[in-house]
């Protein structure tokens, strides 16, 4: 499982996901690609999941069209303290379902 975290999620969560192959967007040289040229950059290099804080993306873009999962993790802000918890249930997620092409909002 591929995993791309959005520039705004912070980097201490890499950490939390170790057992997966994860990279940021730093990792990638794609720090202020729009949406839309990410989402296809993703599916060039075999992503399978993208992690976004960024919760109007399923206004800004057909997610339907990009053969990816797209989580959104609804936290108040993006300090590694807040979003912690919901990479934990992301992570409970991703093992726990058959994940097809989604769009799919982490709550706590």
């Amino acid at each position: 499982m591929k995993i791309l975290l959005d520039e705004n999620i912070p980097r201490k969560s890499k950490q939390l996901l170790s057992e997966f192959s994860v990279f940021s967007m730093k990792d990638m040289n794609w720090l202020g690609k729009k949406n839309g040229e990410l989402l296809g950059l993703m599916v060039l290099n075999d992503f399978d999941i993208f992690v976004t804080l960024d919760k109007n993306l399923k206004f800004q873009q057909n997610t339907s069209k990009f053969p990816i999962s797209i989580f959104v993790l609804n936290a108040v802000n993006n300090r590694f303290e807040t979003v912690k918890g919901y990479i934990i249930k992301l992570i409970e997620t991703l093992k726990s379902q058959k994940l097809e092409f989604i769009l799919k909002e982490i709550n706590l």
